[in-house]
């Protein structure tokens, strides 16, 4: 992907873009409350720090891998410069500042002491967990709102009352899950059964949706195996049964699938087994035919539908723009642009104020922020996926 190296880019929207640009179609936003009249920008200065590391990068001897995190880095800034773009066009200037990370501390150190983010009225990125933690710091002592738009780590591993956290972390999934399971499993007739290797990637997914049912479904029986051979033993005529494969791991997770579809299908009489799984099977590829007999459900914090008319429209304006077609980093960048542009537009200085009262229905990533003076503003939105019709579709 070609884009020139650069360490700072400054400049004012609407006209931030190499040339013209149609705004994307505005995607959906819920105000729960009427705007006040609020002191406004007359420029809002947003600062955006991404590991574009182009210094490291010989085309003539990079790995795949190397040039992928480049493509991330570069897609995420196009999408985001397209959603403060769209954003603009309710009549704000936006200087947006982008910086080179470099992925790397010192740098941000350099950057900070250089003063380079002093007019900063938002802060998105750093993008990978250590630099969200090293920003942090400089963030509660200047007061300025730090948006973590990639991580998935707790909020609580950064305690930064500042902080913004876009994707949803993994205890989040987990609730999801069990908040599902407990409404549509009766506990007379129903077991939920985790296959939970312990291994500790597996153990995060497993206690907090463990934890969960016994806060609010006590009722229903839990057991859990570190394999399906082992829960065959155990299983019981006449129950329903609500099966979590807890792991990511493919080498755990493909024989648990096997072994539970052909528990489906034994000749003596099948038992009844709907399959949930870890958030990250959604990048993983498994059977399809086992996962859509087994009605297998998923959480994710985005999904695209390319059916939409609005997701069509930003695919040509992406098209247009870069002459490449957008990945999800793309549409992750358009979403945070466009939300985070569109609250500074209407509410001014006081945005911050509003980030718990207005939801957004994006083109990938959806946005109902909770606030914990502990550790910041955290995202809510999970969406729950079926895999039918050979694909991963939405549960509405």
């Amino acid at each position: 992907m070609a884009f020139l190296p650069l360490l700072v880019f400054s400049a004012c929207t609407p006209k931030i873009t190499s040339g013209p640009v149609r705004p994307a179609p505005v995607p959906e936003t819920t105000s729960k409350v009427e705007i006040p009249p609020a002191k406004q920008f007359s420029t809002a200065h947003i600062s955006v720090l991404i590991p574009f590391k182009l210094h490291q990068i010989d085309l003539k001897t990079a790995t795949k891998a190397q040039i992928e995190r480049t493509d991330m880095a570069i897609d995420f800034y196009q999408g985001l410069k397209l959603g403060i773009d769209s954003a603009a066009m309710g009549g704000l200037n936006f200087e947006l500042r982008v910086f080179d990370s470099k992925d790397d501390q010192q740098q941000l150190g350099v950057l900070q002491q250089q003063g380079k983010f002093d007019q900063s009225n938002l802060m998105i990125g750093p993008v990978f967990p250590e630099g969200v933690k090293y920003m942090s710091s400089y963030s509660m002592a200047k007061d300025l709102p730090l948006v973590s738009p990639l991580a998935a780590s707790r909020p609580s591993e950064f305690a930064n009352p500042k902080l913004i956290s876009i994707v949803n972390h993994i205890d989040q999934h987990s609730e999801k899950i069990a908040a599902y399971i407990g409404k549509h499993f009766e506990t007379t007739t129903s077991v939920v059964v985790l296959i939970n290797p312990k291994r500790t990637e597996d153990e995060e997914f497993a206690a907090p949706l463990r934890a969960y049912l016994k806060a609010h479904h006590p009722s229903l029986l839990v057991q859990e195996f570190a394999s399906a051979n082992a829960f065959e033993t155990r299983m019981m005529k006449g129950k329903q049964y609500a099966v979590v494969v807890c792991s990511s791991t493919p080498s755990v997770v493909r024989p648990a699938i096997d072994k539970l579809l052909k528990l489906t299908q034994l000749k003596t009489g099948g038992y009844p087994i709907q399959l949930f799984g870890h958030p990250a099977w959604i990048r993983q590829s498994y059977q399809e035919q086992y996962l859509q007999s087994l009605k297998t459900i998923i959480s994710t914090s985005y999904y695209v539908d390319y059916k939409s008319s609005r997701v069509t429209q930003f695919i040509k304006n992406y098209r247009s723009a870069f002459q490449f077609e957008p990945s999800e980093y793309a549409f992750k960048g358009f979403d945070v642009g466009f939300y985070f542009g569109r609250l500074m537009q209407l509410h001014g200085e006081h945005f911050l104020d509003f980030l718990t009262k207005e939801n957004y229905k994006g083109l990938q990533n959806s946005f109902s922020f909770q606030y914990n003076p502990e550790v910041g503003y955290y995202n809510t939105e999970l969406k729950l996926l079926q895999y039918r019709q050979l694909a991963w579709l939405p549960i509405n």
